[in-house]
């Protein structure tokens, strides 16, 4: 009975003393952050309900000019007023917010494969893979990203979501790339992974089932904190006239009516609620991208 009792306590020290998982700390730093968890409740419900209502609006039916409507106050018509072509606020924020998130989504996915991807490759093997690779991306970190996203933007005279994506993304790669370079090639120095090389363990398999798993929480941090990032990148593309059509909605079109300073002054409502959703969008991802730095710098330091 005796040994059965000192087993059981031996067990349960055993128990206490191993370190938390990764989704433990996780939890752990968005409990003690009560602002990050309310951030991440906020944003799920609102990309959500973003998605679920722009699924409900006819967007051309939105866009019809009626000059009957313009600038309409808001009220029973129109709950958050009109514009000056007399279309719905509400209707061209809840599609504007859908194709700045899909647009910020999308780019976020193909930059952080082709970056994960490139990083991946050439802090692994090193080298003259590495070599091309380094001078490939020291030659788009000097060019002026901003400037050139600009002009592909200009020379392609009619343009959709998709290839607005592929320009943003042809671009945008390069930061994730050269995070992800830096961490797998310490990585790869490691013992474990000259053990596994040793052991016959091909170098896919090193890569996927060794390396990249301990990147995985700085990895989603990055991906995050470049979500918020594109959203802002794209809005601000909008409001200058370089971004979206001017058929489509975005925030950064209904922003930009506030450079007419009678609309700036007397018809708050065309651009404020826009500008108020960007900064409350901005803000959750950024806390939320907090949290997850946090938890990613606690899981390292366990090891």
């Amino acid at each position: 009975m005796s040994e059965q009792i000192l087993n059981t306590e031996i067990l349960e020290k055993n128990t206490q003393s191993s370190p938390p998982t990764g989704f433990q700390v996780l939890v752990r730093e968005f409990k003690k952050d009560k602002l990050a968890m309310f951030s991440l409740f906020c944003l799920v419900i609102g990309i959500v309900a973003i998605y679920i209502s722009a699924a409900m609006i006819n967007q051309e039916e939105l866009m019809n000019v009626s000059l009957r409507d313009k600038f309409s106050e808001p009220g029973e018509k129109f709950i958050l007023g009109a514009d000056q072509g007399g279309r719905s606020i509400l209707g061209q924020l809840i599609i504007g917010a859908r194709n700045s998130i899909t647009i910020a989504l999308s780019v976020t996915i193909i930059t952080g494969i082709v970056g994960v991807a490139i990083g991946m490759i050439t802090g692994y093997f090193g080298g003259l893979i590495d070599n091309i690779f380094m001078r490939i991306i020291d030659f788009f970190i000097t060019i002026p990203t901003l400037m050139i996203i600009i002009v592909f933007v200009t020379i392609i005279p009619k343009y959709s979501i998709f290839e607005f994506v592929l320009i943003m993304s042809t671009f945008l790669w390069v930061s994730t790339a050269r995070l992800v370079r830096s961490k797998s090639l310490t990585e790869s120095r490691r013992d474990y992974i000259n053990a596994s090389k040793t052991l016959g363990t091909g170098n896919g398999r090193i890569i996927f089932t060794g390396v990249m798993p301990n990147l995985s929480s700085i990895l989603i941090v990055e991906l995050t904190l470049s979500f918020a990032g594109n959203v802002g990148l794209e809005t601000g593309l909008s409001y200058l006239g370089f971004g979206l059509p001017q058929s489509v909605p975005s925030l950064g079109t209904l922003v930009s009516y506030a450079n007419n300073p009678l609309i700036l002054e007397d018809k708050w409502w065309v651009w404020l609620p826009a500008s108020l959703l960007i900064l409350l969008l901005m803000l959750s991802i950024n806390y939320v991208g907090q949290a997850l730095r946090r938890s990613a710098d606690a899981r390292q330091r366990q090891g």
